[in-house]
């Protein structure tokens, strides 16, 4: 069996890469169990000298991974560079930042000494996706290794080129053979890896039910797992917003990666009292966008990442129409060569609906009508998913009292949802739990030990 790298823009296969026998698999473990000791003794200062490395081996080699990012999954060429960029960033944050997140915590208590030690886990398993498939997994990476826990990594199988890349950036940085590995395995060899002893903890970024594979294996072997879902983010904008700069960042967060993100704006919840204008300005945005080869630097509408996953949003679109969704624009495949679809809106979505209920992972917004700023809440809180949100006033004091009750895991105001290597990241409900980022995900694959002294 072999992973097959097929080019989304033109449909092309490019080449193929052997998939690892079970034997392979425990050879590998073994090599990391191995460096497991020794990376975790190793002080925290080597440890963060050597990130900062990986940082600098990001930047230097950012074209070369950033034409594997587009090559694998069609992301716009520019785009893929901003992301190897972030990873370099998210190297360097935790290089600097690591030894006082992980500083003992002295507490006090009936001991003449008491305090709390950050010590690693082991060996993290990370199951990752193929939409942003650099920074998903260095965000893990970077706090996890600087912790002094080792990591392997199952990527998704139409980046396996991305997944030796990365490999190849903690090689060239000099981490000790085995801190990091990739491993080429199907899906159908998660489990066992994750049951498997010399793998501590598991965290994965993927769809709800690979999360609810994933928990359940590692609940039966009771291991801890970070898991960050899907997510279909309310995008509310209320009367007073300022429409123009509102539609603006309505188009980069929906239609962003084409669409293929767990906190795009899927769900635009926008008042009765400006829905026309604001369609109407929403829907002359979406039609500029140009659809093209993303090795293009004016290409602004890039294609989906695999001809399965256009297919699949298509039928949600028609499914929607079919039960009374009005298609402002797009709405169906392009006629072009590779796994193209037309920038899309969705009016007049209602419950009942497919595009009310599930997420549609693509480049597709969906307006819903709200009478008034309660009733956008009410909308935004009737989803099974809390990833992320935004608010969108011209009171920003008005927006952050509504932030608050929007039940997610992060809700901006005027501002788009994105991530921070200094803010928390995850959800609640549907989209998973744990934390990613910042130093609360820093603090997810440690042993936070209590140490007492008479």
């Amino acid at each position: 069996m072999s992973f097959e790298v097929i080019n989304p823009a033109t449909g092309e296969k490019i080449k193929e890469i052997p998939a690892w026998s079970d034997e392979q698999v425990d050879t590998v473990l073994a090599e990391v169990a191995s460096a497991s000791t020794d990376w975790s003794s190793r002080a925290i200062e080597e440890r963060c000298n050597l990130m900062r490395k990986a940082a600098a081996v990001l930047r230097e080699k950012k074209e070369s991974y950033a034409a594997i990012i587009t090559e694998e999954m069609g992301k716009l060429i520019n785009d893929a560079r901003a992301e190897v960029e972030k990873c370099a960033g998210v190297c360097d944050y935790y290089a600097d930042n690591g030894p006082r997140f992980l500083a003992d915590e002295h507490l006090d208590s009936d001991a003449g000494k008491s305090y709390v030690a950050h010590l690693p886990l082991g060996t993290v398993l990370a199951v990752m996706p193929w939409n942003f498939p650099l920074w998903q997994v260095f965000r893990f990476a970077a706090p996890a290794l600087v912790a002094g826990n080792t990591g392997v990594l199952k990527h998704a199988s139409n980046v396996p080129q991305c997944a030796l890349a990365i490999e190849e950036v903690f090689t060239e940085a000099g981490f000790p053979a085995g801190v990091f590995r990739s491993l080429m395995i199907r899906a159908s060899q998660v489990k066992k890896v994750i049951e498997d002893p010399r793998v501590h903890a598991v965290t994965l970024t993927g769809s709800e039910p690979a999360g609810r594979q994933v928990a359940a294996t590692a609940g039966g072997v009771l291991k801890k797992c970070v898991l960050e879902l899907g997510g279909s983010d309310p995008f509310i904008v209320l009367e007073d917003a300022d429409l123009d700069e509102t539609v603006k960042w309505a188009v980069t967060s929906r239609f962003l990666n084409t669409g293929q993100s767990c906190i795009a704006a899927k769900r635009f919840i926008v008042v009765d009292a400006i829905a026309e204008d604001f369609v109407a300005r929403f829907k002359a945005a979406v039609e500029a966008l140009q659809a093209g080869d993303p090795m293009e630097e004016s290409t602004t509408l890039a294609p989906m990442a695999r001809t399965d996953l256009r297919d699949e949003i298509h039928t949600q679109v028609s499914d929607s129409i079919a039960s009374g969704a009005v298609a402002v624009t797009g709405c169906q495949p392009l006629d072009r060569p590779g796994a193209y679809y037309a920038a899309s809106i969705l009016d007049r979505v209602e419950p009942g609906m497919c595009a009310y209920h599930d997420e549609l992972f693509g480049p597709v917004a969906i307006v819903i009508h709200a009478r008034d700023e309660v009733d956008a809440l009410r909308i935004a809180n009737d989803s099974p998913f809390g990833l992320g949100g935004s608010v969108w006033t011209g009171d920003s004091e008005r927006g952050e009292m509504l932030a608050r009750k929007v039940q997610s895991g992060a809700t901006f105001v005027n501002g788009m949802v994105k991530s921070d290597p200094r803010l928390p990241f995850g959800g609640i409900k549907n989209s998973g739990y744990g934390r990613e980022l910042s130093h609360h995900g820093m603090k997810e694959f440690v042993n936070a030990k209590t140490i007492w002294i008479k």
